[in-house]
């Protein structure tokens, strides 16, 4: 069992396969019952959270400049963030949302201190707002936040349940990967987390599981060290 982690969701997991809304509150509840469960076994938990269930780039306008677009992301995840931690309330779960500038009362600045802080007292803290610049997809703040906290793993809950040799939704012979070297990941440009996410794991040497969300109990088991998904190794 992991010490202390930091665990990716993707914004669209928080809509489900309900693409006519942005949140599943049936998928969030799963998630949020699993997170209990690791925190109840001594586990700290950290989350970063996409926003792609509300933006997704520049996707509504391809002319857009770059620099807006990706501030619109950042304040997706921000929704996100807010929405999940009142899950997690609702759960008897204190939880913290934390971001690189002041969004009012509605979250705290990011402080690494405070973060560890709030962890020792049993609470989950969600990192919003990406790095507050454009540019860095969401995998890299959660590689930056991981080497800052001293995680013990980087936990990437996915659509698909680990790293292929090839896109699956594309090639129906793709293979599955079970364990892949980190160094490989950014030799071969495979898209499975952010490059530049990689090359942090790679530095700083901290593990990575990247696995399937939609996997009964998925995240307890990965977080048990149970083998599934595709295991990074530095």
């Amino acid at each position: 069992m992991y010490n202390r982690i930091v665990l990716k969701l993707s914004g669209e997991a928080l809509a489900g396969e309900k693409t006519e809304v942005n949140f599943d509150n049936n998928v969030i509840e799963g998630i949020v019952s699993q997170i209990k469960q690791i925190m109840d076994k001594g586990t700290q938990v950290t989350l970063v959270i996409g926003g792609g269930n509300f933006w997704r780039g520049r996707s509504a306008d391809s002319k857009m400049d770059r620099t807006k677009a990706d501030q619109i992301g950042m304040l997706a995840t921000v929704m996100n963030a807010i929405y999940v931690a009142d899950f997690l309330r609702q759960q008897g779960i204190g939880a913290i949302v934390q971001t690189p500038f002041k969004c009012g009362t509605m979250t705290e600045e990011f402080s690494k201190d405070k973060a560890i802080e709030h962890l020792l007292n049993k609470k989950v803290v969600i990192f919003a707002g990406g790095l507050g610049h454009p540019m860095f997809s969401t995998d890299t703040i959660t590689a930056l936040r991981g080497a800052e906290l001293e995680v013990d793993g980087l936990f990437f809950a996915k659509n698909v349940d680990g790293v292929y040799d090839c896109d699956p939704a594309e090639n129906p012979n793709a293979k599955k990967i079970d364990e892949i070297n980190c160094e490989d990941i950014i030799k071969n440009n495979l898209k499975v987390i952010d490059l530049t996410a990689a090359s942090l794991c790679f530095e700083q040497k901290i593990p990575v599981v990247i696995f399937g969300l939609n996997d009964e109990n998925s995240i307890i088991r990965a977080v048990g060290g149970e083998k599934i998904g595709t295991i990074v190794t530095i």
